[in-house]
């Protein structure tokens, strides 16, 4: 390692630098049925027979709906300093539409309040997949009106929780919502239509900018707006011109469809040639790309492995090793052409790679894309098989590696002039992962699911360790 980053000499990161933790509302809330919630899209679809692993739902998820208090003390007793949630848009608002719930919004008042009580600064995600199933009913996200409810209900927690709260973020991985919900399947609403995927990415980016408009015009000038994009860094099987050809391909479905108008105000001209033969893009209406690009205030960036990828043999067959789930149709609406390749190197429990070198290139790019804004982590973490031992520890070495491979990778794109403010470890607690049930295990927190109970592993001891010091401390430091 360079000699700034010996042990005896560890790169600190800077002073104001944001360690925080993140999770999803369906994913830990519970109390799907409390308060005047009605189903979203992720009740429904989990509900359905054959869609996640084992039938498993998030009725009772690990009731963080009751238990949010001992969370926070727990986040507080590990020395985080913030934590990214988001809110249910069918507890606030139970039909997508029309006045809001004060007790669903009481709930997301009492856990700023006690966020704030402990030191721990709030980051709100307005939107993480839990579409209100009514508004599914209307057409979802590839209608168009659901930008113009989206916006509404930004107004709405905006009123209610812009005083106190100063981080907001409108979407959480558009991309997963537009192409695993609606080309794909594999997630909420499992719809499997190519045209109607494309249409609902643009729906998104409309949502995004008009609730970007609506929380401006609601809270207070302080207040930072962002977006999380999981970009997926894009790397091409070689330099032969079809395989650069495919990694461009994928690289406008993955990045160009969201970035391009939000913070350029433009789509890539070739992701419209891409997709020709799906969609004519006659549903992007005049003024649209000025509705999208609002300015932001910052930009989060969720990573977790990176893609490899080649133009496509003609006897390429087998499903897709793009690390997205399994389904016969795929999400890159006109790619059939590409093929995914598994990279090398150790593998998580999802079977995606490890490699820090992916983060630091996601941001560096990001800088590059857009001078001068801030960017943070909005996610970053591994799923593994996590056992407590007979003393009813945690030990998980190999997700304490992960994340000082990471963290380092974020450091020294810092150290390369990158404005990295913060970065939230996904996730907090063990949960619900969406179509895979409580297969995978992503807390830093284990949650024993029959009792509910908490034991923290000792990654998170170690990064607690990391947030009290401002440095990366020793892989095996933590016992």
């Amino acid at each position: 390692m360079p000699e700034s980053e010996t042990p005896a000499n560890p790169v600190t990161f800077p002073p104001a630098f944001l360690w925080g933790a993140a999770t999803s509302a369906y994913q830990i809330e519970g109390a799907v049925r409390e308060d005047g919630r009605t189903p979203s899209i992720w009740d429904t679809f989990s509900h359905t027979p054959g869609k996640t692993a084992g039938g498993e739902h998030g009725d009772i998820a690990v009731d963080h709906y009751h238990r949010y208090r001992d969370d926070v003390a727990l986040m507080a007793d590990l020395g985080l300093t913030a934590y990214r949630f988001s809110i249910s848009w069918s507890r606030v608002q139970p039909t997508g539409r029309g006045p809001a719930v004060q007790r669903g919004l009481d709930f997301y008042r009492r856990l700023v309040d006690e966020l704030l009580a402990h030191g721990i600064k709030p980051a709100v995600t307005l939107y993480h997949w839990d579409l209100p199933q009514e508004l599914e009913d209307a057409g979802g996200w590839p209608e168009r009106d659901t930008a113009y409810r989206f916006a509404e209900y930004a107004q709405i927690v905006g009123e209610a929780l812009g005083d106190r709260v100063e981080q907001w973020i409108t979407l959480n991985e558009p991309w997963c919502a537009a192409f695993l919900g609606y080309a794909s399947g594999v997630h909420a609403p499992g719809r499997t239509d190519p045209a109607a995927s494309l249409k609902a990415a643009h729906t998104l980016n409309l949502a995004h900018g008009l609730g970007t408009s609506a929380l401006r015009a609601s809270m207070p000038a302080r207040n930072s707006v962002a977006l999380s994009l999981n970009s997926s860094v894009v790397r091409p099987f070689s330099q032969d011109a079809a395989d650069l050809a495919a990694a461009q391909k994928i690289d406008d479905l993955a990045n160009g469809v969201f970035h391009g108008p939000i913070l350029h105000g433009a789509y890539p001209q070739t992701l419209f040639t891409a997709t020709e033969l799906i969609t004519d893009w006659s549903f992007v209406e005049d003024g649209d790309l000025a509705l999208i690009n609002q300015p932001l205030d910052a930009l989060g960036l969720n990573y977790y492995t990176p893609a490899l990828v080649s133009s496509a043999d003609a006897d390429t067959s087998g499903p897709r090793a793009d690390g997205h789930g399994s389904s016969a149709h795929s999400p890159w609406p006109g790619a059939d052409d590409v093929t995914f390749h598994q990279t090398p190197g150790e593998r998580t429990e999802m079977g995606w790679t490890i490699d820090p070198t992916g983060l630091h290139d996601l941001i560096m790019r990001y800088t590059r894309e857009a001078p001068g804004l801030p960017l943070y982590i909005t996610e970053n973490g591994a799923a593994y098989d996590d056992k407590p031992d007979p003393d009813g520890r945690v030990h998980d070495p190999e997700r304490i590696a992960y994340l000082q491979g990471h963290l380092a990778a974020v450091r020294r794109a810092i150290a390369d002039g990158a404005d990295v403010r913060g970065y939230y470890l996904w996730s907090l607690l063990d949960n619900f992962e969406w179509a895979y049930g409580y297969e995978k295990r992503f807390g830093a927190v284990y949650v024993d699911y029959a009792t509910l109970e908490r034991t923290p592993k000792s990654s998170a001891l170690w990064y607690g360790q990391a947030a009290r010091t401002g440095t990366l401390p020793e892989v095996q430091s933590i016992q």
